[in-house]
């Protein structure tokens, strides 16, 4: 049975959430506080570059199972199930800054209806369901935490197949109608309390970082007694225990989600007096690595950065997205900027320059012309599948880094390439 749902925010999390709950078959009604933005979503257009999802908004716009609406005051009313999607950024501290959701709250409590559930799906820190029922200051109201797990550059699909749906609550009927929105959706659906649930999301983002961190730390190592990391790495991974997932050496990891939940997740474990050093050490190491890659171009480019250009394939945090926030590849560009390096960059999602100084061009070749060293720093299909012949032909000297081990090292150096990866030789 179809049900009526506001989302407030049309962020990445509200506009995959409301696109996939009408794609669900409910009636769902997104707001946000941008007249441009409901209007352009209005049309069909969709401000983000995301597999899958202006086709989904296109298809239940036209079914009338989705609408935008300016203001989430106009949203709410007559809507069972109210979702609070928007930001929650971090502070100097590493805390989260709630005063969004916290002024959200405010400005629906009074347009709720009665037995109204008002669920958490931005990434709040442990005990943020309580604020809200501060905020909203309304008993006859529910507040549930429904976590997100939405991977940039397949959230459609992780929304439509996730893993399991984590729903926390005090209230076990309030649970239950929050679970009955995701019929038609075959994974588990698992119903704790509200601490529980805010807890695993922070937890599981912060066990992916550490994966990375590990493999990068592993790839160290394989460098030092040359093993090539992509092969231990495989090996590793076969172990049913530990899987292949995120297992994949880089240039460091970042993003909208595993710098700032990590960061959270400190901050959360020091206000209930644990020192969280473990992960701590992965911030570490994943720091370390960003200094890493900048070295690998350093020694390929001579010693030196000081005038050298460099071309850099990638600016993204990863394929499939055209999110910038927190990206390795723009850590370790301003990096090499500072070091004196002249880099031009390209990415197949990015048309201007983040950095000042540094040029974004329309091809992987044009980034790479007159270039000492090429850096591949986004692992996007078209990279993996260069020209390495029309490559060859327009940089000043035959180096490459390639922070991502997708380029085919053997053809590279047959072309006379000095290739440098990350934990192979």
């Amino acid at each position: 049975m179809a049900k009526r749902i506001a989302i407030i925010g049309t962020g990445y999390v509200g506009l995959t959430t409301g696109a996939c709950f009408a794609h669900l078959g409910h009636d769902v009604l997104c707001a946000d506080i941008d007249p441009v933005k409901v209007q352009t979503l209005s049309e069909g257009r969709i401000p983000i570059h995301e597999e899958g999802l202006e086709a989904i908004v296109k298809e239940n716009l036209e079914a009338g199972r989705l609408q935008f609406v300016l203001g989430a005051e106009h949203a709410v009313k007559g809507r069972e199930f109210i979702y609070l999607c928007v930001p929650t950024p971090q502070g100097p501290d590493g805390s989260a800054d709630l005063s969004y959701i916290e002024a959200a709250a405010r400005e629906i409590a009074p347009h709720l209806d009665r037995g109204a559930i008002v669920v958490n799906k931005s990434t709040v820190p442990v005990g943020s369901t309580r604020l809200v029922e501060q905020a909203l200051g309304r008993s006859d109201v529910f507040v549930v935490s429904n976590p997100e797990f939405l991977r940039e550059g397949s959230a459609v699909s992780d929304f439509l197949h996730p893993d399991r749906v984590v729903i926390g609550a005090d209230d076990q009927a309030a649970a239950s109608r929050v679970a009955s929105l995701y019929l038609g959706v075959r994974a588990p659906i698992m119903i704790t309390d509200a601490p529980s649930a805010e807890t695993i999301k922070y937890a599981s983002n912060a066990f992916l970082a550490t994966k990375l961190s590990f493999a990068n730390a592993v790839a160290a190592v394989c460098e030092a007694v040359d093993a090539d990391v992509n092969d231990v790495m495989l090996g590793i991974g076969y172990d049913r225990r530990i899987g292949h997932e995120f297992l994949k050496p880089g240039p460091g990891w970042g993003g909208s989600c595993f710098p700032k939940d990590t960061r959270a997740m400190i901050r959360i474990a020091e206000d209930a007096g644990y020192d969280f050093a473990l992960l701590r050490g992965v911030i570490a190491v994943n720091d370390e690595q960003f200094a890493r890659v900048v070295q690998k171009v350093v020694d390929a480019a001579g010693g030196s950065l000081e005038g050298v250009r460099i071309g850099a394939l990638g600016i993204t945090f990863k394929a499939g997205t055209d999110d910038i926030r927190e990206s390795p590849a723009l850590e370790i560009i301003q990096r090499l900027v500072e070091r004196g390096a002249i880099v031009r960059a390209y990415d197949p999602a990015v048309s201007s320059s983040p950095i000042e100084g540094v040029e974004v061009v329309k091809d992987a070749y044009s980034a790479c012309e007159g270039a000492a060293v090429a850096v591949v720093l986004t692992e996007w299909d078209e990279f993996k599948w260069l020209d390495l012949d029309k490559l060859a032909g327009c940089m000043e000297h035959r180096t490459v880094v390639d922070t991502r081990n997708i380029l085919d090292r053997g053809a590279l150096n047959r072309r006379g390439f000095a290739y440098s990866g990350i934990g192979r030789r």
